[in-house]
């Protein structure tokens, strides 16, 4: 078990451990509650440490994210969105929901919990084929640095969430550098989450419960856009415990736009001037559109989110509206002053039938 033994430049300095610990402070108490639901041992608390640093929009070269670093393909085998509006890899309930399931297959599947945390990092066919090669499943043999039955990636791994582990439990330890506070942690659940409607605003939300944006938005990493998907029903918003009855109390639905403008750039348009038609900020117009600088491109596609105060005025362009309850073909056409005809032709519709939440280009 030489292998096994903890050093400071492996794991960090206790101070790192500590920082990481405050800065998740809203996070641990519900990570633990959903591991204890799914009777997944706490201790995996500190494999999200291991992972990401308890960072919900952490990423990787290899493109995982999150709190628990899920792939894109394994989030979506766990029923994790990741679109043009979310990436739930970064919610850090439904990330930790899923982790559980996925931890608890791995366990189904080898029979130990260290072993499921070894396939969560090095994947369940290298710990097959490691255990084949071992002969056995022992962890102090998996760990033998000389024979590398498992990647060495995997082996410090396995050591900073043993380390993590320990620190995290050790009163003494605690006590001695005056963290007492975390052994108590538990016992508090600072957030609630809600459910808004589509289309509904970060912006919004953070008027009516009097918390900064900022707080909002790192509870909610997930919105790529600061917005409810449009085309959600009840989507889930987290925000803090203590503001969850003056929500109740103050929150009403309003009549949300349900269409995003899609602008194509035409010669001599800047960014500066679309945000002056539209009626919205230049930094929503390039946060909505991943763009890196206020360059545009001649024909580039932009969706802009349009206010509705601004829903009527006239840009000659393409609108995207997402059909709501109630709308029919008549209903929209008359709405954006088209004809039925061109909203089917332009559409490749056959019959009259809509569903909600399809999504029709309409030529004004």
């Amino acid at each position: 078990m030489n292998d096994m033994r903890i050093s400071n430049s492996e794991v960090g300095a206790d101070q790192y451990f500590f920082k990481m610990m405050d800065d998740a402070y809203l996070f641990v108490p519900a990570i633990k509650s959903i591991l204890a639901k799914n009777d997944v041992p706490q201790e995996f608390l500190y494999l999200a440490m291991a992972e990401s640093s308890f960072s919900n929009n952490a990423s990787s070269a290899k493109s995982a994210s999150g709190l628990w670093q899920f792939m894109p393909q394994t989030a979506k085998r766990f029923n994790l969105k990741i679109d043009d509006y979310v990436d739930e890899r970064q919610d850090f309930v439904k990330s930790t929901e899923a982790a559980s399931k996925y931890l608890s297959k791995l366990y189904n599947q080898f029979g130990k919990w260290y072993l499921a945390a070894i396939a969560y990092n090095c994947g369940s066919g290298r710990l097959t084929k490691a255990i084949e090669k071992a002969g056995t499943d022992d962890l102090s043999v998996l760990l033998d640095s000389e024979q590398k039955y498992i990647p060495l990636e995997s082996r410090r791994y396995i050591r900073k969430i043993v380390a993590f582990s320990m620190m995290g439990n050790d009163e003494q330890f605690l006590l001695k550098n005056e963290y007492e506070y975390l052994l108590n942690r538990t016992t508090a659940y600072p957030i609630s989450t809600i459910k808004v409607s589509n289309g509904e605003s970060l912006q919004r939300i953070s008027e009516i419960i009097d918390v900064p944006l900022g707080d909002l938005q790192k509870l909610n990493r997930h919105l790529k856009h600061d917005f409810v998907p449009p085309n959600a029903k009840n989507y889930a918003v987290h925000i803090p415990y203590v503001k969850l009855a003056e929500f109740k109390q103050n929150y009403r639905e309003e009549p949300v736009k349900n269409h995003y403008k899609v602008h194509v750039v035409s010669k001599g348009e800047s960014l500066s001037r679309l945000s002056k038609a539209y009626g919205v900020s230049s930094k929503l117009i390039m946060d909505f559109n991943h763009l890196k600088g206020s360059s545009l491109s001649l024909k580039q596609k932009l969706i802009v989110p349009v206010p509705n105060t601004q829903a009527s005025k006239k840009i000659s362009n393409k609108f995207l509206h997402i059909v709501k309850k109630g709308d029919s073909l008549g209903s929209i056409a008359k709405a954006h002053k088209v004809t039925i005809q061109d909203i089917k032709i332009k559409n490749n519709l056959r019959g009259n039938t809509l569903k909600i939440g399809d999504k029709l280009e309409i030529y004004e």
